[in-house]
């Protein structure tokens, strides 16, 4: 064989492994690619995108998608889905609201107590949900999409019922001064509470017995039943851990907002599963990771934020999430 031919050989063969390599590792690159094609889009596009104060006010937006997509991924770790999400964080600030009026007219001089008794409320109520949720998947069967969505329409209808469809008014005024608009050292408080909820499911996922069940039962819950490990157990924490979750995010909604509204949280599902599946996170569980889910969450946030400068309307960016979402799907295939 001569030496050019065996020189031709070797280039053909070095192209194929790098296009294998490339291919294998797609969807690790799918996310950073797509970031930095929005930056260099938008910036370009939209005026005023790239200043520290757009910036900024990105951030403070994303965290409301980002606590929701927390509660997400550890349901999708688990091999769930959670469709829920938006009427649970609807039904936390009809309720919790309901509960910060009745307690401050009862108790005028102690905000305080109103607002710690409406986000007990809600907690409960997120939890309550998710523990549904997760019966639901485990002792009657019921795949989790059909049981998550079949939930997301009682649990609005209950918090039309308990509002009247109307919305809450009469809060305090600290909740909106703290939760909504306050900040710590310069930091505003709703972004401090979504990095204390990422550090918090960071550890659970990556550092706890609980985090490792998490990803077998999601990998192959026969198997890790097998290993003994409870999966029923495994399967109700993660949607409670979503309930709760969501329900958190729907008081920081309504701290913004003023007043517990019904129609909080309405894109939640979608915008959390895109924020996951972007990231990587699989559909059939047992694979995601807490810091691209971060990245996926701040994705969709700029590409929000980059419509809305370029004053193109709110219904384009839904189409733009939705394209995004397919394409992450198209790119996460199996091969």
């Amino acid at each position: 064989m001569s030496a050019s031919t065996m020189q031709v050989r070797n280039a053909v063969s070095v192209k194929e492994g790098f296009g294998k390599k490339l291919l294998r590792n797609r969807e690790a690159l799918a996310l950073p690619l797509m970031f930095v094609a929005a930056v260099v889009l938008f910036g370009w596009l939209a005026e005023g995108f790239l200043t520290i104060g757009n910036l900024s006010n990105v951030a403070r937006q994303s965290v409301y998608l980002l606590i929701a997509s927390m509660g997400q991924l550890v349901v999708l770790v688990a091999g769930g889905l959670d469709l829920s999400i938006g009427t649970t964080a609807a039904l936390a600030s009809v309720a919790g609201s309901m509960t910060m009026v009745g307690v401050g007219h009862a108790m005028p001089d102690s905000p305080a107590v109103a607002i710690g008794a409406g986000v007990a409320v809600s907690a409960v109520i997120g939890a309550g949900i998710g523990l549904v949720n997760g019966l639901g998947v485990t002792l009657l069967r019921i795949p989790a999409f059909m049981m998550t969505l079949g939930m997301s329409s009682v649990v609005f209808g209950v918090a039309l019922f308990v509002s009247g469809g109307t919305p809450v008014d009469g809060l305090p005024m600290q909740l909106g001064a703290v939760f909504g608009f306050g900040s710590l050292f310069g930091v505003p408080i709703p972004s401090i509470v979504a990095l204390l909820v990422t550090i918090a499911v960071y550890c659970l996922l990556e550092r706890t017995r609980a985090g490792r069940h998490l990803y077998a039962t999601g990998g192959n819950q026969r198997a890790a039943t097998l290993s003994g490990i409870r999966t029923t157990r495994v399967i109700l924490m993660a949607f409670m851990v979503s309930g709760v979750l969501a329900a958190m995010t729907g008081i920081l909604l309504t701290a913004q907002l003023g007043s517990g509204e019904t129609n909080v949280g309405q894109n939640l599902p979608l915008q959390s599963i895109a924020a996951c599946v972007i990231a990587g996170v699989s559909l059939a569980g047992g694979k995601g990771r807490v810091v691209w889910v971060l990245l996926g969450t701040l994705l969709i946030s700029l590409v929000q934020n980059g419509l809305d400068l370029m004053q193109v309307g709110a219904y384009a960016a839904t189409i733009v999430v939705g394209a995004i979402l397919i394409f992450a799907m198209a790119i996460a295939r199996q091969r």
